[in-house]
């Protein structure tokens, strides 16, 4: 499906790159927007760094686990500059990120 919904009001569209929160784009570079939908997709599973660099980053991508970190970091801060409740992006210690349900 091109429209993927999240916690309070956040919407994907996969088709047009676009994201809203109760209708306020948000604007995210395009590893924010891949981390993003990987963890809408995967609602309520636990996604590892693993995971997450292989499906977004690439398998060639060298630079580590703290990669997903500071994109995931910077990507909750964008939720939340627009609605608090649409960062639903828990971390899961020594495991990775799931977003709530």
């Amino acid at each position: 499906s091109a429209v993927i919904y999240g916690p309070a009001g956040l919407v994907i569209n996969t088709e047009t790159r676009a994201v809203t929160v109760a209708g306020t784009p948000v604007t995210l570079t395009k590893l924010e927007f891949d981390v993003l939908t990987a963890l809408c997709r995967a609602a309520g599973r636990v996604l590892t760094r693993e995971y997450l660099l292989e499906q977004v980053w690439g398998y060639d991508f060298t630079g580590g686990d703290r990669a997903v970190d500071s994109t995931v970091k910077r990507l909750r801060a964008r939720l939340r500059a627009v609605s608090p409740e649409a960062d639903g992006i828990e971390t899961v210690r020594g495991l990775g990120y799931r977003m709530a349900k």
